[in-house]
């Protein structure tokens, strides 16, 4: 595959995102912020649990 035909696939498949505006309808925005600041949360406090020598 050339790069130019690769680059024209990827084109023709963001064209077609703009149709459909790229968000689902389920996807709350504030929902799946506030989860992904939790689990990072989440995985700091584990890390600095198994770092405690510092």
């Amino acid at each position: 595959m050339s790069f130019h035909s690769a680059a024209a696939q990827l084109v023709t498949l963001a064209a077609e995102g703009e149709e459909h505006g790229g968000n689902h309808e389920s996807l709350n925005p504030l929902l799946t912020g506030g989860g992904a600041f939790i689990a990072l949360m989440l995985l700091l406090w584990i890390t600095t649990r198994f770092n405690r020598d510092r």
